[in-house]
């Protein structure tokens, strides 16, 4: 009998270990699915897309196994990894990295969706925590992807194994991770935990006392500002192709004759348009772009190469040669981003910024604006063979550095005029002016300040005397909030307690007296608070009818007969 008591006990001891384990089972189940499942769907798209252009090719070369091989190959260089070219005409494998950035979209979206929603799921609790669905969907995305490697490796385009392994899980990881936090509501303590791992010095700039506020409004600031950038380049190339339309049509033309090979040019060129805009913020920033090893095309001087493919996009290159005027008016892009970013960060100033604070908000958002299209540079740009071709696009760290200088040049002074512009409307002279129109004279002749200009601070009476502040008793008491305002020093002198309404305070020599009501008050305190600006006071003309009825002379009273006593 002992026996079984003792098993029972070692049966009751384990229970919890196998709930948990059957708990935790179905939402990570469920989490590499939804990574597999997203992966499968992204592979799906692209051989759907790579079949569909195969069968309507009136010349293929290869057959739908060489198809789905290409299919697959595609679907890695979406996610930036770089493939190698095996069939060329000298026979030295050429490598092919460009990353289409309107390719690398259908991947993004694909694992951001499968992570929120295992994240957050109908049933209550959600299937899967947090960490959970994350790694899942990682997992089971990155299995998926390894399997497609592998099968992309025995044909024409082969993926660069380092490229692959590098590409493939930072871009699950990072689209994963942003798709569990939005399932959680796009919670701020996510981010401190990422803030933290941050060297010592730069921690304590990020997660100072109001540092926070300050990094977020400098990130929605370079999000306007980066897609100013990128919006402005779409709209110079656009301008470019308009310009040099001809060679564009004959490029487009030249490349294909049936409407198959036309349809799969145009989507190529649908695909790299979010590049060719990345490129034109190179240009208009000053750096340029890279067109071909040792030629440079920038604003000054423009020396594309010689010997380029006929392609559409590449058609819209400036001429060799110096700039004119025309070329430097792309100028205004950067100025315009500039503008936008001063006026995001000079709006969401608080009253209490300091320039040099609404200074460095701009500086913030210039280096993650910088950042932002230096990692876009990378992604726009990279080898499309060896020799001439070893180098398209343009160069991230200048790209970088120059959108820092234009972003910060312009926006610092745009900033702290827009914060100057809104504290003159705020209050400024004119809340100054109102504070000195609401002084009042005792009766005595000594003079009481209900209120003070904004920014000038209460008044403080002596430290070595008791305040005491002398308030006519039957005046209206405009001066401790006014009509249908609260009385904001009951609220701050609640201990004072209760006025003595029966004092009297002298006013002359002649032995003359007059009801008071005397408010004991402490040395460092102020009877009155802040004034209420003028913009905010829904009811200034009551105020004003209150204050010119205070300001009216008292009524003496009746002297008693002395003659009759």
């Amino acid at each position: 009998m002992a026996g079984v008591i003792e098993m029972t006990a070692r049966r009751t001891s384990l229970s919890p270990l196998f709930t948990r384990l059957r708990d935790r089972t179905p939402g990570l189940a469920a989490s590499l699915l939804g990574g597999a499942v997203a992966a499968g769907l992204g592979l799906g798209s692209f051989a759907v897309l790579v079949t569909v252009l195969w069968i309507s090719s009136p010349y293929p070369d290869s057959g739908p196994g060489g198809a789905l091989h290409v299919a697959a190959a595609l679907w890695l260089l979406a996610h930036g990894a770089e493939l190698v070219r095996t069939d060329t005409l000298s026979g030295v494998p050429a490598p092919v990295g460009v990353t289409p950035l309107l390719l690398l979209a259908l991947p993004l979206w694909l694992v951001h969706r499968a992570a929120r929603d295992v994240a957050s799921g109908d049933e209550a609790p959600p299937p899967a925590s947090g960490r959970t669905a994350w790694a899942g969907v990682v997992l089971g995305y990155l299995a998926v992807g390894a399997a497609a490697a592998l099968y992309a490796s025995g044909g024409v385009l082969r993926p660069s194994w380092a490229w692959v392994c590098g590409c493939l899980p930072v871009v699950a990881t990072v689209a994963a991770g942003a798709g569990v936090w939005t399932a959680y509501g796009r919670p701020g303590d996510a981010l401190d935990g990422v803030l933290v791992l941050l060297p010592a010095g730069l921690r304590r700039l990020v997660l100072g006392a109001d540092a926070r506020a300050r990094l977020g409004v400098a990130a929605r600031a370079a999000g306007a500002g980066a897609a100013v950038l990128v919006g402005g380049g779409a709209a110079v190339l656009g301008v470019s192709l308009v310009v040099h339309g001809e060679a564009t049509r004959g490029s487009f033309l030249q490349l294909t004759e049936g409407w198959s090979g036309r349809f799969a040019v145009l989507l190529l060129c649908l695909a790299l348009v979010p590049n060719a805009a990345v490129w034109a913020v190179g240009y208009a920033t000053g750096p340029g772009f890279v067109l071909g090893a040792g030629h440079v095309v920038a604003p000054l001087s423009s020396d594309p190469a010689p010997l380029l493919p006929p392609f559409p996009l590449l058609a819209a290159v400036p001429d060799a040669g110096a700039g004119g005027t025309v070329h430097w008016v792309v100028a205004g892009v950067p100025v315009v981003a500039g503008v936008v970013v001063g006026w995001f960060v000079g709006r969401a100033a608080d009253a209490d910024w300091s320039r040099g604070r609404t200074a460095g908000t701009v500086c913030w958002a210039a280096a993650l604006c910088a950042g932002a299209l230096a990692g876009l540079a990378v992604l726009a740009g990279g080898p499309l063979g060896v020799g001439t071709l070893a180098g398209f696009g343009p160069v991230w760290w200048q790209v970088g550095g120059a959108v820092a200088v234009w972003i910060a040049g312009v926006g610092v002074p745009v900033a702290l005029g827009v914060g100057g512009w809104r504290g003159r409307t705020r209050g400024g002279a004119r809340a100054w002016v109102r504070g000195l129109l609401t002084w009042r004279k005792a009766a005595d002749g000594t003079t009481t300040t209900p209120g003070a200009a904004p920014g000038s601070g209460p008044v403080k009476p002596s430290d070595t005397q008791a305040a005491r502040v002398v308030v006519p008793s039957g005046a209206p008491d405009h001066t401790l909030g006014g009509p249908g305002q609260e009385d904001a020093h009951a609220r701050e002198h609640a201990d004072a307690g209760p006025l003595e309404e029966d004092a009297y305070a002298p006013t002359d020599q002649d032995d003359t007296y007059e009801p008071y009501a005397v408010l004991p008050l402490e040395p460092s305190a102020s009877p009155f608070p802040e004034p209420t600006p003028w913009y905010e006071d829904a009811s200034r003309e009551s105020r004003w009818a209150a204050l010119k009825e205070a300001s009216a002379p008292l009524e003496e009273p009746e002297k008693p007969d002395r003659a009759a006593d």
